[in-house]
């Protein structure tokens, strides 16, 4: 039978995730170590753990509202004015996602017309531009460059915008560069926002990882609030990837669009997620985070410690400042970042990902994750090193 004429062309179009094709091979390897998921290595908090248990075992198994457990909504609204400054209304400004994916998902199904360019900045997340292209959309790259620190630059965005351009995607921190964009790096690219009526995705999933200063919401500087759609969740700030719990905010005009959506394609989050999600938020705030720097005191360590060794080795490497990634240039060694990736994993059974998963402009660097434990890292480092002293000759 012939499948073929029955499948989405766009569908067919879209490549394959070069994060997961490593993984594929890595789980068939004995012995290797993997440094490239990017999910914590902490187990999730017994406390939120318990509070799921417990939720199930009274029996609260049903669907919850379709923006998510109302007490959730007003806990993420308590969290953000605390983090941003910001209020949302948890009536109609606040949606309850399965994970940060679903929201980034559904929000560019709600604002793409068929043909509207959408600006993604590279490297940055592999599921940006295949999701634009399944809303019906074209995924404009803006180059982010080594030199610059990976971050957005004013003259970079203007010469890619046109006509068609709708929407901007500000992934900070982001993954896999680790680059942060400060408040007077956000400052410099309003103008071009504001000039040309862009509306904004600002994905901030790893908002409370960062390691000198203190993230900022681009939703948060003046007048952006009412052209922003802001994207987090619980996996990377509270070690909680498998419960699959994100939320986005926007103004109600725009989460009225998105709610649609997610009422046809998810119904509503996990309700066992959920409840487990008012515990992280009710002890975060109490506790003034504790499990949340806990966490980010152990990767600051580990991002030092990479940092220093990869440069160390030859292998040039931007200083991290948020997330848990490192992304070193590999092209010292005469290799461009898949095959030194694959060299890697082959030789040394150490998987990294190739930076060209992440856009073009990566094809010289390596995503290495520091979500492992410092005794990982350091046998991981050793083999790197011996695989680049290898080709070094």
């Amino acid at each position: 039978m012939n499948y073929d004429k029955y499948l989405s062309e766009r569908a067919k179009e879209i490549k394959p995730s070069g994060i997961r094709e490593f993984f594929d091979i890595v789980n068939t390897m004995k012995d290797a170590i993997s440094l490239g998921v990017g999910e914590p290595d902490f187990i999730t908090p017994w406390i939120i753990r318990d509070s799921a248990i417990k939720s199930i075992q009274k029996g609260f198994t049903q669907y919850t509202s379709n923006s998510g457990l109302m007490k959730l909504r007003e806990l993420i609204k308590e969290y953000i004015k605390l983090r941003t400054g910001l209020t949302y209304s948890e009536d109609n400004e606040i949606i309850v996602t399965a994970g940060a994916s679903e929201a980034i998902d559904i929000t560019l199904r709600a604002i793409i017309n068929y043909g509207d360019e959408v600006l993604v900045p590279e490297p940055s997340y592999v599921s940006y531009c295949p999701c634009v292209s399944l809303a019906g959309g074209i995924a404009v790259p803006i180059e982010c460059k080594n030199e610059d620190e990976f971050k957005l630059i004013p003259e970079n965005i203007e010469k890619v915008i046109t006509e068609k351009t709708k929407a901007i995607i500000i992934p900070y921190p982001n993954n896999p560069t680790g680059a942060i964009m400060k408040r007077e790096d956000l400052e410099k690219i309003i103008p071009i926002i504001k000039k040309h009526d862009l509306l904004v995705i600002s994905d901030e999933i790893y908002s409370e990882l960062t390691y000198e200063t203190v993230h900022t919401s681009i939703a948060s500087l003046e007048d952006m609030r009412e052209r922003t759609i802001m994207i987090n969740g619980f996996s990377k700030s509270f070690a909680m990837t498998g419960w699959r719990l994100g939320y986005l905010l926007a103004p109600k005009e725009i989460v009225n669009i998105i709610l649609k959506i997610h009422q046809y394609v998810i119904m509503c989050a996990p309700t066992f997620s959920q409840f487990a999600a008012i515990t992280a938020l009710e002890q975060g705030m109490k506790d003034n985070f504790k499990m949340v720097e806990t966490m980010k005191k152990e990767y600051n360590q580990r991002r030092r410690f990479l940092h220093s060794e990869f440069n160390d080795m030859g292998l040039s490497c931007f200083e991290p400042l948020g997330a848990f990634y490192a992304f070193p240039k590999v092209s010292a060694t005469g290799l461009d970042g898949d095959k030194f990736a694959r060299g890697l994993l082959k030789e040394k059974k150490i998987a990294v990902v190739p930076g060209i998963a992440f856009g073009e402009c990566g094809r010289e660097h390596i995503r290495v994750s520091y979500a492992y434990s410092m005794q990982s890292l350091s046998k991981a480092v050793n083999k790197i090193k011996e695989y680049v002293l290898n080709i070094k000759g």
